[in-house]
């Protein structure tokens, strides 16, 4: 489909058999939809991978589609922008246990002609890495320019970069850390059990039915708490009520705050799936690009001579942005051209999908550095 900036959006499935987990559990199918805007020169010279966060999806731009969410990422795709269309081939795959066309806990398992569920096995960041890059290679690109991603996409695209050095010219993390801490850990467990404690969740088998809609509800709630700032919640409502009067003592008045969380709660629960949803967060859990490597030190060696843009946020509370920095700091040190910029803004973690004006100017200038 073509959009109103003048760029086609193809979308594809690339198609795996066998695909071998970190647990060394298989995966005998796996399908991986994505996204391309752009034609890919044959040496992949001009390819940007984008790697989506823990609810996005593979598109990034254009019109709205009907069942995914919108494009995220359409005011810096397109020609003249950012990721610029007229030159570059901007890519996204839609990730390894997200409900929007790739393989996940909603898929049928091949072995056994029902739905996966809770029977799906547990996913790493580098497990989507890897289940993209084979991905890649069967469309025909190897190489590519940059890959890019913000939060969980940020942790995926460090996969991609720690584990095919030889295949990826640059990387920029975008609000992301090189190891997830204890507390973004605590948040996503507060949010698996509202989910697993709901008796709609049935074990995880309540196909066909809509599932524990109150639980995936209440664990969007808290995970937009942590995806803003207490300078935005204070800015936008401070103790304001939904129906304008003062506070009230009464049950049924609701301060702004409260209704707004409930409206990103019921607005996930019609898009998303509580299986994947616990899935994608576990997968998040498991971030760590030292394992297997060694150390932080040893992970990031694999970087020697490579260009790395790491983008903290002032505001963040999930990932801060000495966690981010963390990530430059160690690049830089074993020889990557490490770079660390920070978006200044009140707007939480969520500002790497709000404050585009900033997210436009850093990604120029790291474009324009590495010569992509």
């Amino acid at each position: 489909m073509s959009d109103e900036a003048g760029f086609e959006e193809i979308i594809g499935v690339s198609v795996l058999e066998n695909f071998k987990l970190d647990s060394g559990k298989v995966l005998p199918l796996v399908e991986q939809r994505y996204a391309m805007y752009g034609k890919p020169d044959a040496d992949g010279s001009n390819v940007v991978l984008v790697c989506h966060a823990l609810t996005g999806s593979h598109h990034l731009a254009g019109p709205d589609v009907p069942g995914l969410p919108e494009g995220w990422l359409g005011p810096l795709v397109g020609p003249g922008r950012a990721f610029d269309t007229s030159r570059l081939c901007i890519m996204c795959f839609n990730n390894l246990c997200s409900p929007y066309g790739s393989t996940s806990p909603m898929s049928v398992n091949p072995d056994t002609g029902g739905q996966w569920g809770m029977s799906f096995p547990v996913v790493t960041p580098r497990d989507v890495a890897r289940a993209q890059r084979l991905a890649l290679r069967s469309i025909g690109i190897e190489r590519i320019a940059l890959v890019v991603g913000g939060s969980f996409g940020g942790m995926i695209s460090l996969e991609h970069a720690l584990s095919f050095p030889e295949l990826v010219d640059n990387c920029c993390v975008i609000a992301a850390p090189a190891r997830l801490y204890p507390q973004a850990i605590a948040y996503n467990e507060v949010q698996r059990q509202s989910i697993l404690s709901d008796p709609d969740w049935k074990g995880g088998d309540y196909y066909p039915g809509p599932g524990p809609v109150k639980g995936l509800a209440n664990a969007r709630m808290l995970a937009m708490i942590t995806y803003r700032s207490e300078q935005s919640f204070a800015g936008r409502w401070m103790r304001g009520m939904s129906d304008g009067e003062l506070p009230s003592h009464e049950w049924g008045a609701k301060f702004k705050v409260e209704t707004y969380l409930e409206h990103h709660g019921h607005e996930l629960v019609s898009r998303f799936d509580a299986n994947c949803y616990l899935y994608t967060t576990r997968a998040m859990d498991l971030h760590d690009v030292a394992a297997g490597r060694g150390s932080l030190e040893e992970a990031f060696s694999l970087l020697k001579g490579k260009g790395l843009l790491a983008v903290g946020i002032s505001s963040d509370i999930l990932f801060p942005s000495w966690q981010v920095m963390e990530t430059a700091r160690y690049a830089g040190k074993a020889g990557a051209r490490s770079l660390y910029e920070e978006i200044e803004s009140d707007n939480g973690h969520d500002s790497f999908l709000i404050d585009f004006d900033q997210m436009d100017e850093i990604l120029r200038f790291f474009i324009r550095e590495e010569n992509i």
